[in-house]
């Protein structure tokens, strides 16, 4: 017959009543189609749009497109372990970037990580990716042109200085 000591018993009622069961609840999804950087989810009815989610094999997407049956994630990153019927789960935060002075020089892809040979970028503050512009009376005036070294390029469509520029594909 086995006997346990005082200090035993004491050890497990301590264990027992301090013990914290800790209740979450997770929005969880299910890959339904991948492809072309999109992925279509469907189980995800509590999401909302711009929302970061995370897929089973570590790779994160931005909630954009909200249909009544599925919703459309564009990935961020190369996506190529995600397979169809593997888990998606919604994070509850909005798609957010880094900002800091450390940036400044710096050249960056698309999700704020460093491509440079400077090392990593230290930042304290972020903001949201999708914000309200400033209003019209309260932006500078675009007045210095921007040089940007190619000729046919700054003969044809000058750019200047602070100017937004959407710039799209390999034309």
């Amino acid at each position: 017959m086995a006997t346990l000591r005082v200090d035993e018993i004491h050890k497990i009622l301590r264990e027992r009543i301090e013990y914290n069961r800790k209740v979450g609840i997770e929005n969880i999804g299910r890959i339904v189609q991948v492809g072309d950087g999109i992925a279509r989810i469907i189980g995800l009815g509590e999401i909302i749009s711009g929302e970061l989610v995370e897929f089973a094999e570590g790779t994160r997407g931005i909630s954009l497109n909200l249909e009544s049956k599925n919703v459309g994630i564009v990935l961020m990153g190369d996506g190529l372990m995600i397979q169809e019927g593997s888990f998606v789960k919604a994070t509850g935060r909005i798609a957010q970037i880094p900002v800091s002075e450390a940036y400044l020089g710096r050249v960056v892809n698309a999700l704020a990580k460093p491509i440079d040979v400077k090392g990593e970028i230290i930042a304290s503050e972020s903001r949201l990716i999708v914000s309200p512009a400033p209003g019209i009376i309260s932006r500078r005036s675009v007045y210095e042109p921007l040089q940007t070294g190619l000729m046919a390029i700054d003969s044809m469509n000058p750019i200047g200085r602070g100017q937004r520029e959407l710039i799209i594909g390999d034309r």
